[in-house]
């Protein structure tokens, strides 16, 4: 219970101003009255006489001043209710860093602890990291995320989202975990800030940040008005608390920069920035770019060394990348003795490397109709670079004609598969026999090309797959159908129409031909026998009567995945039917060239031939828990199958299964915590089982995604604290700047009463005034007569 007095209980307060004016004249007009009485009358008894009307004057305007207010007490119940202060928590990974007590986690939870103590306001915790920032729930223990040096931090695990609203909760819930939900991959106070502000409940009354300066807005060049635009008008003051001051020992590779578009074959600049801090001695660096590979060792692409000056270094590195799709880069250093973070010594580039042009080569047995159908569509394409030889006299043919004489050049199969094979992006076999051309030589370094990336079709004919001396080959095992076929005649002369499966209905590799002909192929002349699907195939058409040792229909058109490349089989030399027969009419022979564009587009991994995509949502950062964003396109119907395998070991680390719908909705699956380096996320689309007959359980259509996880990624790459940024935060709005033990000091605004219940009573009866006042007056009359005064 308080108690105050007020002038008057019934009176505004410019009444009760005008009244004081009019007193305070009144006595004025009666001290000048007294000295000009003075000065006419001299010293003597008329001083003592004035004083004494003046005493009694002022008595007597007092005296009516209160008769005409009537002064009150004021009697009130309530309580004092804290201010709305705001702390933000720096969310990001940095701040599991070595900081001022432990990690900076740490001493943010030492910030908060102190700020917990003070009872005369009321605080409301925030994450701040990317976009809005998230409620912190104090309810919520934090979960261990991976500290430097492997340790087990203090980082909060999980998952958080929520809008921002204003928390009321008492300053005694404040709970020594900083905050709830995962590490954030931004450290943006502008954003917060902007939130909040714009936020339409209880504005704060002040801001309290905890951060260690790291932040990616505002930047450092114009901290002080980016802070001020940030608040958008709201003049409250923003508090700083520095979890960190001092960096620890530390060699890093602080960012990896591109000039211009990554293209196969073509060399690329790497700008590397290398930074030393907390006084490690640093002066040349090496440094080197690897490519990681699915199997074997990484590529190394190119060395260098970093001059370190003032804790900085740059170094320019080229690479030439010789396959295109996505590519996974690893840039290291080795750093001095006495680092003491060395994760930050290794990161990852994920590039997405095009093509200036497709470059094929192109190999064919004999001159046919389906050859030169081919060679045609390849030549007509302005976006593909063809080089292509045909055999036109076999090693057998007389000719009666020494080699001299004739106008042909000997096939350059030594050249081709030795020097010249890694600078093609995809190798067509069209009817070709290995044996009496010298191929068979070459043909497990035409394998290793197909393992790093490389693509090929093998094309059917009389001199194809088994009867072209394929089988039991080193490059027999990266072809999708197995060539092992015992006694079987290796070729069937009986004419057929191709049945498309029910994977082939469902993946858009066949999907342009579909959409001109329909499902009904044209009539093919023969086919080469092979035999079931290899792991990992695809059958996109089968024989309709023919069948393998399995029973299963014989594959006609298969693709297949190999550690890092591509393989096609089609076992028809037909396909020149869908560009001029009578069934091509109906098309205008366009079904050709349809055929042969998404085949080779597949090959070449373009994304309209692709069953689905898949990323990770925001990135992969190691020891946290990945996402991985799965979209299928529209019209895939069944489950979806994603297998993660290690890039280098090829070792399968997660399988993971997800239904799919017909409209194309993205699917997020959680891929759990993964360790640091790259991996190869397959999926496999497995349409729902069609009719009897389509080879249920076979492997539907499959893409692929290199993706690579770091520790720490950017927030550890630069473990400098920033506290000049926060002094300049502070400094721009009014605020403070402190270390943690010294939050709970900070000047926050002071509390403010409520009352609930409040009592007037004047302090003395009206009529008393009223008295005091006519008895003041007539005394000062007395006086004044007494002295002479009219």
């Amino acid at each position: 219970m308080t108690r105050s007095f007020a002038p008057s209980g019934d009176l505004t307060s410019p009444i009760v101003a005008v009244a004081c004016v009019v007193a305070v004249l009144s006595f004025g007009l009666l001290v000048l009255e007294l000295v000009r009485a003075r000065g006419r009358a001299g010293g003597g008894a008329a001083g003592g006489a004035a004083v004494g009307t003046a005493l009694t004057g002022a008595l007597a305007v007092l005296a009516l001043l209160a008769a005409i207010l009537r002064p009150v007490a004021i009697t009130s119940r309530g309580s004092l209710v804290g201010p709305k202060v705001v702390v933000l928590v720096d969310g990001s990974r940095s701040m599991d860093l070595p900081g001022l007590a432990g990690t900076r986690r740490d001493s943010a939870a030492q910030a908060l602890a102190e700020l917990g103590k003070r009872a005369d306001v009321r605080l409301s915790r925030y994450l701040f990291g990317e976009g809005a920032p998230i409620p912190a729930d104090a309810g919520v223990a934090p979960v261990p995320a991976p500290a430097p040096g492997g340790s087990a931090g203090a980082a909060p695990g999980g998952s958080a989202a929520a809008a921002p609203g204003v928390s009321a909760a008492p300053a005694a819930s404040v709970a020594p975990a900083p905050a709830p939900g995962r590490p954030q991959r931004r450290s943006d106070l502008s954003a917060a800030l902007e939130a909040l502000a714009r936020a339409a409940d209880e504005r704060p009354a002040a801001f309290v940040v905890v951060s260690d300066g790291r932040l990616d807005r505002p930047g450092p060049e114009d901290t002080a008005a980016a802070t001020r635009a940030a608040l958008e008008g709201l003049g409250v003051p923003v508090h700083t608390v520095a979890v960190a001051t001092e960096s620890v020992r530390d060699a890093s590779v602080r960012a990896v920069r591109t000039s211009g578009a990554a293209v196969a074959h073509q060399p690329l600049s790497l700008r590397i920035d290398i930074g030393c801090s907390g006084g490690l001695p640093c002066d040349g660096v090496p440094v080197v770019a690897r490519e990681l590979r699915e199997q074997g060792a990484p590529t190394t692409l190119a060395t260098g060394t970093a001059r370190v000056q003032d804790g900085v270094g740059t170094v320019d590195l080229g690479v030439t990348l010789d396959r295109a799709g996505t590519r996974i880069l690893e840039v290291a250093i080795q750093a001095p003795d006495g680092d003491e973070l060395p994760e930050n010594d290794v990161r990852y580039v994920t590039l997405d490397v095009a093509r200036d042009r497709i470059r094929v080569l192109h190999v064919a047995g004999r001159p046919t109709y389906d050859v030169r159908a081919l060679r045609m569509w390849l030549k007509a394409d302005a976006s593909v670079d063809v080089v292509a030889f045909f055999i036109l006299r076999t090693p057998g043919d007389a000719v009666n004609a020494t080699s001299d004489e004739l106008a042909l050049i000997p096939f350059p199969v030594d050249e081709l598969f030795s020097v010249h094979l890694s600078s093609f992006d995809a190798v067509v076999l069209q009817d070709f026999d290995a044996e009496p051309y010298g191929l068979t030589k070459h043909l497990p370094a035409l394998a290793q090309y197909v393992d790093k990336g490389g693509g090929l079709i093998m094309v059917g004919g009389p001199n194809a797959f088994v009867q072209g001396n394929y089988a039991r080959t080193r490059l027999a095992r990266v072809l999708p159908v197995d060539l092992d076929i015992g006694r079987t005649q290796p070729v069937d002369l009986g004419a057929f129409a191709p049945r498309v499966t029910a994977a082939g209905r469902a993946a858009p590799v066949l999907a342009p031909l579909l959409a001109l002909i329909g499902d009904q192929m044209p009539e093919m002349p023969g086919t080469n026998v092979v035999g079931d699907p290899l792991p990992g195939a695809t059958v996109l058409m089968a024989h309709p009567t023919r069948t393998t040792a399995s029973g299963a229909p014989m594959p006609v058109l298969s693709l297949g995945e190999h550690e890092s490349g591509r393989t096609i089989a089609l076992t028809i030399d037909g396909s020149h039917r869908l560009l001029f027969s009578a069934f091509a009419s109906s098309s205008a022979g366009r079904a050709h060239g349809a055929f042969w564009d998404a085949l080779l587009g597949w090959l070449m991994r373009d994304p309209r031939f692709e069953p689905a995509s898949i990323e990770p949502r925001g990135g992969c950062l190691a020891g946290e828990e990945t996402s991985l964003v799965l979209r299928p396109l529209a019209g895939q119907r069944g489950a979806a199958k994603v297998t993660i395998a290690r890039l280098g070991s090829g070792a399968v680390v997660r399988t993971l299964e997800a239904r799919i719908g017909e409209g194309g909705e993205p699917v997020e699956l959680a891929a759990g915590r993964l360790e640091p380096g790259g991996y190869a996320a397959t999926v496999e689309i497995v349409p729902a089982r069609g009719a009897a007959g389509d080879g249920g359980g076979q492997k539907g259509a499959t893409t692929r995604r290199d993706f690579a996880c770091e520790r720490g990624g950017d927030e550890w790459a630069d473990p400098r604290p920033d506290v000049a940024r926060l002094e300049a935060i502070a400094r721009a709005t009014g605020g403070t700047s402190v270390l943690p033990p010294a939050a709970g000091s900070l000047p926050l605004p002071a509390a403010t009463q409520v009352a609930s219940e409040r009592h007037v009573a004047p302090l003395l009866p009206p009529w008393t005034w009223t008295l005091a006042a006519a008895v003041a007056l007539g005394a000062h009359w007395i006086v004044r007569r007494r002295g002479g005064l009219a």
